[in-house]
C-alpha cells in the first residue's frame, strides 16, 4: 500500500509537524530539519483528527474512524491518555472532529452516532440539567434553491439563517419541555405560550406518517406588527436604505443635462 497523508497539524509553537498517515501511524517531525523524530502506534483506523494543545506546546490530541482518542506527548513520543468511544450494543463510534477549549481544560468530540462527548477536569453536574438527546427540529428538513441558486427552506420558503430560532427536539422529534427551549439563542425571554411548537403529521420516506415539529411561528409577528427578530429588522432597514439611495442615484442621472451644458436641477 502507498501511504498516503490524511492530516497535519503544527504543534503550538511550530517546532513539531505531526502527520497521520493511512497505515495508522502518526509521525512526528522536527519543522526545521524535517528529521523523523517519532512513530506514534495506537491507531487501528485511519486518522482525521489532529488538534494541539492552546498553550502547552508538547501536548497534541488524535481521533479517527476507530473510535480512539488519545493525548500524546509528542515531545516525548508517547500517549498520555487514552479513551475508547464504544457505544453499548452499537460497536465503537467513529470519532469526527475534536476541539480544546481556550483555556485548555477541556475538549469537545463528535461521533458518528450523534454524540457530544465532553471531556476535562471537575464534575459534569452542570451538564446534566440538559436531555440527553437535543436536536433543532430543522436539522433533518429538506432544502430547495430559488431562481438564483440560493438554499431555501424546502416547507417555509426562507432562507435559512432568516429563519426564526428552531425547538430543541429528541431523536423522534418530540419536542422538549418549555425548560429547555430557553436554552436556544433567541428564546431566552420568550414567554410560556411562545415556547410550545406547533405540532403536525408528515409522512417519512417509507410511507410512515409521525408526528413531528413542523410550525416554526411562536407569536403572532403579523397581528403585533413585530419583526420576527433585531436581526431582520436590521436587515430590512439596509435594504429600505439602499432602494432610497439606488432611487436617489437614478432621479440625479434623469435630470442631468445629456449634453453637458446648463446647470443639474436640485433634488
Amino acid at each position: 500500500m502507498k501511504p498516503k497523508v490524511t492530516m497535519i497539524a503544527w504543534n503550538q509553537n511550530d517546532n513539531y509537524v505531526v502527520t497521520a498517515v493511512n497505515n495508522h501511524l502518526l509521525k512526528v517531525w522536527n519543522s526545521c530539519t524535517g528529521q523523523l523524530l517519532h512513530d506514534l502506534v495506537g491507531h487501528a483506523d485511519e486518522v482525521f483528527v489532529l488538534e494541539t494543545h492552546p498553550f502547552d506546546s508538547r501536548i497534541m490530541l488524535s481521533a479517527g474512524h476507530d473510535g480512539n482518542i488519545f493525548i500524546w506527548d509528542i515531545t516525548k513520543g508517547t500517549k498520555t491518555k487514552h479513551y475508547f468511544n464504544m457505544i453499548e450494543g452499537q460497536g465503537h463510534g467513529a470519532v469526527f472532529d475534536c476541539k480544546f477549549s481556550p483555556d485548555g481544560q477541556h475538549f469537545a468530540c463528535t461521533d458518528s452516532h450523534g454524540h457530544l462527548l465532553i471531556f476535562g477536569f471537575g464534575c459534569s453536574r452542570p451538564y446534566e440539567k440538559i436531555p440527553d438527546q437535543m436536536f433543532f427540529h430543522t436539522d433533518y428538513r429538506p432544502l430547495i434553491r430559488d431562481s438564483n441558486n440560493y438554499v431555501l427552506d424546502e416547507q417555509t420558503q426562507q432562507a435559512p439563517h432568516l429563519m426564526p430560532p428552531p425547538f430543541l427536539v429528541d431523536v423522534d422529534g418530540n419536542p422538549h419541555p418549555t425548560k429547555y427551549q430557553r436554552l436556544v439563542p433567541g428564546r431566552e425571554n420568550c414567554a410560556d405560550e411562545h415556547l410550545i411548537p406547533q405540532l403536525g403529521y408528515v409522512a417519512t420516506s417509507d410511507g410512515e406518517v409521525v408526528e413531528q415539529v413542523i410550525g416554526q411561528q411562536t407569536i403572532d409577528q403579523d397581528e403585533q406588527g413585530l419583526e420576527p427578530s433585531i436581526l431582520d429588522g436590521m436587515i430590512r432597514q439596509l435594504q429600505l436604505e439602499q432602494d432610497q439611495r439606488t432611487g436617489a442615484d437614478q432621479e440625479s442621472a434623469s435630470s442631468a443635462p445629456q449634453n453637458g451644458e446648463g446647470t443639474p436641477r436640485r433634488g
